[in-house]
Parts: structure tokens; C-alpha cells; sequence
């Protein structure tokens, strides 16, 4: 397992009940979103129970510590992979928590555990780790066939807790509370649903950072969406051979995806959003946007980090495969 090193950051909290900065989270969101989509509705609500169906979490809230989990990064995939970068979810995160003993859940996207399978996938994390140290994971991975034109969806056990490479991870003590809920329906712009949100806070905060983590819901529709191929033996060195090397997919919905997205890289290398979905009819991957814009419906559960910890930053970064 890599050492971990973490750099913690406190951002910008701001109210999803009262206001902060002469507006709420929610007011800022409601009006950002209509440019992006016909029909928005933003709202404060009790987060529903989150393992129930639809949404299949380890946990039932998002409230408790909420913290955004940034490691490695796609440097250690790109050019060349990195075979030494594993990572253990659960001791990160105890860490990050400054808490070896709370319960927690941790949800989030990033490279799937690779000596698993022996090969290459993208990971949809969702694990609970109780105050015992028992593991309750409903994690996923996916990974394509040996003729790239299909993918698997596979359940990851409870006994492997590792990511490999990068991930963007979502960490509460999966608490009962208050979370944002955005819904939208039909899609007239051409931002993705999490870029809708993301720009709409960066715009109004501006150099302030804020980060949300959560899930949504892709309810109708499909959505393009990449699962990357087994490591690359030669270098990949542009967009072009990326986009190449990667496998793009429709998927349809209902999608369940799961991650985190940051207002600005604060210093510390970060990937402003990431998302990650799995379903129960066997499609996931990585999320960039949906292909059926006009009966496309969206429904998200969203909370405010309250820091972020960046972990393994690489030295030598660059800017490509961040999609």
C-alpha cells in the first residue's frame, strides 16, 4: 500500500438552511440551473433513507463530518500507469476523520482495484465501515470484455477496500439531516448535470472554494459514459489517444451515481468533478453526460464538505484525462 501522505484544507462552508454570503446554497443553485434545464426545482429536505431503493448506498445519510477525499490523480494513470499506486479506503478515511473508531461511509469514483480482477476498471465506491471495523460494501467496478464492445458490472466484496491509482471520495458518518436536493428535467443547455452545479457555485463564490459530495439519480434517459481499457502498453500522451484507449457507452437509465465536485483546485491539483455510476440492470462507468437531452430527469442528494484532504498529490502533474 502507498504511504499516505494528506494535506487537509478547510473551504468555504456555506448554509444549505440559512444563508450565507447574501445567499443560500439553495438560491444560488435554483437560479444558476434554469440557463442549463427547463424544468429545476432545488430544495432543503431530510436526506431519504439512502440504502433503500432507489439508491442502493451503504449508508442512510450524508450529515456527520462531511469531508471531500481527493488521491492521487491521473498522472499515475497517464502516460504510463503507476502499478505501485493502491490505496486502502478505509485507513485513509479513518484518517481523515481523525477518528479510528466512528462509523462512516465513503462513496465516491476513481480506478477500481485492479489485482481484484487483473485488469483495469473504473471503481464506484459505496462502502460503510461500522464502529466495529466491519465493512458493509455495496461498491461496484467495471470493466470491459476482451473485444471492448461490452461491459461488466460486478459487485465488489466486503473484504476488498482498496482503489488504485486516483479517486475522488465523499466521506460522512452517513448520518440522518438536512441535504440539497436538485431535480431537473429536460436539458436545453450543454452542460452535464454536475457541471450545471459546479459552475453555478463557482461563479458566485468565486475564489472561495466549496465542495459537494452526494449521489444522484439518472431517472430517464441514457447517458454517454466511458469504462477504460486494460493499462495501456504504450505511453498516452494526448486527448486524442485518450478518447481512443478509453470505450464510450449509452447507458440507460435508472443510473446511481456517486462522487464529488470542487469549485477550484485550491493549490492542491484537484479534479473538479467526478462522478461514477452503477445500476441494477448491469451498466456503469464514468459519467460525463446524458445523449437524450429532452427526456432526460435528473434527481440528486447533495452536502457541504466541510474540508478537503488531499492524499498522495502527485509531483508531476498535468491537465489531460480529467474529463
Amino acid at each position: 500500500m502507498v504511504k499516505v501522505e494528506m494535506r487537509i484544507r478547510k473551504v468555504e462552508r456555506i448554509s444549505l438552511i440559512g444563508c450565507s454570503n447574501e445567499q443560500c446554497c439553495r438560491q444560488v443553485v435554483a437560479a444558476g440551473l434554469t440557463t442549463n434545464f427547463a424544468t429545476v426545482n432545488v430544495e432543503v429536505v431530510d436526506c431519504p433513507n439512502l440504502t433503500e431503493d432507489p439508491f442502493h448506498l451503504a449508508g442512510q445519510g450524508l450529515n456527520g463530518s462531511p469531508t471531500l477525499v481527493e488521491i492521487g490523480g491521473p498522472p499515475y494513470l497517464l502516460p504510463t500507469v503507476d502499478y505501485t499506486k493502491l490505496y486502502d479506503l478505509v485507513s485513509i478515511s479513518q484518517q481523515a476523520l481523525n477518528n479510528t473508531k466512528k462509523e462512516f461511509l465513503a462513496i465516491g469514483a476513481g480506478a477500481g482495484p485492479y489485482p481484484l480482477v487483473e485488469s483495469n476498471c473504473e471503481g464506484m465506491f459505496n462502502l460503510k465501515v461500522h464502529a466495529n471495523g466491519h465493512v458493509t460494501s455495496e461498491s461496484h467496478l467495471a470493466r470491459v470484455n476482451p473485444d471492448r464492445r461490452k461491459t461488466v458490472l460486478e459487485k465488489i466484496p466486503n473484504s476488498e477496500t482498496r482503489c488504485a491509482l486516483l479517486a475522488n471520495i465523499f466521506l460522512s458518518e452517513g448520518k440522518p439531516g438536512k441535504v440539497l436536493k436538485v431535480s431537473c428535467k429536460k436539458r436545453i443547455g450543454k452542460k452535464d448535470f454536475i457541471a450545471s452545479i459546479r459552475t453555478t457555485l463557482e461563479q458566485h463564490y468565486g475564489e472561495r472554494t466549496v465542495g459537494l459530495g452526494g449521489v444522484f439519480l439518472m431517472k430517464k434517459g441514457k447517458a454517454k459514459q466511458h469504462v477504460m481499457s486494460p493499462f495501456s502498453e504504450t505511453p498516452i500522451h494526448t486527448e486524442e489517444e485518450l478518447n481512443t484507449w478509453l470505450n464510450f457507452f449509452d447507458m440507460s437509465a435508472t443510473l446511481i451515481a456517486v462522487g464529488t465536485l470542487v469549485t477550484n483546485e485550491c493549490d492542491l491539483d484537484l479534479r473538479l468533478q467526478h462522478f461514477h455510476s452503477f445500476s441494477r440492470h448491469g451498466e456503469g462507468g464514468h459519467y460525463h453526460i446524458d445523449t437524450t437531452p429532452d427526456v432526460v430527469e435528473y434527481e440528486g442528494y447533495f452536502n457541504v464538505g466541510e474540508k478537503i484532504v488531499r492524499v498522495d498529490k502527485p509531483i508531476n502533474t498535468h491537465k489531460f484525462g480529467r474529463d
